[in-house]
């Protein structure tokens, strides 16, 4: 493994690494006006929810690595203390990354990527008519990390205001992560974008106390083909199943074909029936995987 002092790089080193290592990065685009009304549209990655009561998101316009100069937004919200953070999705990232051009203070980034301006209904700042969510926010705080070349700023925004498009709401008139169609930030020219196809869920242990990993045995804990994800999976059960329910496991007709197969010979049975709790986890099957690795 290669370790690096954070103190022997420079502000471009460092800024690669932590861009490609810390990612994915939500996008948030935001609209910000001058004490004059000017109004300036700028997306920044260094950005994400930090409160829900109250609910607060915070996105840094860092100085410029380049040459420390400071950015419009943040020059705005230190004059209007007021935002919207507009959301992105696949279908505006590339009018989205063109707004990140650096025009020249008093020009609209709203016109020059064709964006369509919606009247706030609280804030000054417009909100961006193409973006699936726009939360409208007042500026709390503005937080100054340092004055050299890629210091934070981070602006505390509170939301006071959520605009949804009815779009990208299920029948419960809650938000369908399947129809957001996401992007996010990665290092250099990279982004990603969350499909259907690479959505998926992992059970919250928060209702249950979880068995642990160091629970299982150390057959499983060191398998050579169970992965760290499946004995997460395993170590979230509440609780061992009883000797009963894993003796009678080896009635299942798959279980029973790997046992009369591999009679006498430990190494391949151990394997085999790895190799079927690994299928049966990528089901979703976590209890009978469980008692097939306990056998």
């Amino acid at each position: 493994m290669v370790s690096l002092k954070t103190s022997d790089l420079t502000p471009v080193e460092l800024q690669n690494y932590l861009q490609y290592a810390i990612a994915p990065r939500p996008i948030c685009f935001a609209s910000t006006i001058d004490a004059e009304g000017n109004i300036n549209l700028s997306p920044f990655s260094f950005f994400n929810m930090f409160s829900t009561n109250p609910p607060i998101c915070i996105f840094s316009p860092s100085r410029r690595v380049r040459d420390n100069t400071t950015k419009h937004s943040l020059e705005n919200v230190l004059e209007v203390q007021e935002c919207v953070i507009n959301i992105v999705n696949y279908d505006m990232v590339q009018q989205m990354s063109l707004a990140s051009t650096e025009y020249a203070k008093g020009v609209n980034e709203f016109e020059k990527a064709g964006f369509t301006m919606l009247e706030s209904d609280l804030v000054r700042p417009p909100r961006v008519a193409e973006a699936p969510v726009q939360f409208e926010c007042v500026v709390n705080e503005v937080i100054s990390l340092g004055d050299s070349h890629g210091a934070g700023n981070l602006v505390l925004a509170e939301i006071k205001v959520i605009h949804i498009n009815e779009a990208v709401l299920d029948e419960n008139g809650k938000i369908d992560q399947h129809k957001m169609d996401l992007v996010a930030r990665l290092g250099g020219d990279w982004y990603c974008r969350v499909t259907s196809d690479n959505l998926f869920k992992v059970a919250k242990p928060l209702a249950k106390l979880g068995i642990g990993v160091d629970r299982l045995p150390q057959s499983v804990r060191f398998s050579k083909v169970l992965t760290g994800n499946d004995l997460g999976m395993l170590g979230n059960v509440e609780q061992i199943p009883a000797g009963e329910e894993i003796d009678l496991i080896s009635t299942n007709p798959e279980v029973k074909e790997i046992l009369d197969a591999t009679i006498g010979d430990s190494t391949n049975r151990e394997r085999e029936l790895h190799e079927f709790a690994k299928k049966l986890l990528q089901t979703g099957d976590v209890d009978l995987a469980l008692k097939v690795v306990l056998l």
